[in-house]
């Protein structure tokens, strides 16, 4: 992606006055995509904790929300390092960019990630994180307005 001469702390990315087009529906998109996200993430935990529950005998059941949850952060660490975006992102047409407008690297889908997990973690942090997402001029949530980054309609690029 190429800079578009915002003068601003996101200066590699769209100006959301300017280039309306890369933030239209964003916020939408991203509560669908997550929604798609969870879906995978649940479908694949879920039975793999139930497993592993069933082959000790039923202590691992005590892990249950731990293994489905460490799951959800491979799954987010992985596609987002791998593309951007989770595939429910890439379903929605939305991936994440940094501030100088480049894909996410493993480091950046890490830290992003664990800032998603310990905000979704504690509510009033998610309140705070969707209302942001909804009110602020990059539609950021809490993990992007840290590490500044945010969600982006996908570029034909």
């Amino acid at each position: 992606m190429q800079a578009y001469g915002y003068a601003g702390s996101l200066a590699g990315l769209p100006d959301p006055e300017m280039d309306r087009q890369f933030y239209e529906g964003v916020p939408a998109r991203r509560l669908a995509a997550w929604m798609i996200d969870l879906l995978i993430t649940l479908l694949v935990g879920v039975p793999a904790a139930v497993m592993f529950g069933l082959m000790t005998l039923g202590f691992g059941f005590a892990l249950f929300p731990f293994l489905v949850a460490t799951v959800g952060f491979v799954y987010r660490v992985a596609t987002i390092a791998g593309g951007s975006a989770t595939w429910g992102m890439r379903a929605m047409g939305i991936e994440l960019r940094r501030a100088d407008g480049s894909r996410f690297d493993f480091a950046t889908a890490i830290m992003h990630t664990a800032l998603y997990t310990i905000s979704f973690g504690v509510v009033v942090l998610q309140i705070v994180s969707c209302v942001s997402m909804v009110a602020s001029r990059y539609g950021q949530g809490l993990p992007d307005v840290i590490l500044r980054t945010t969600a982006i309609n996908r570029p034909a690029d």
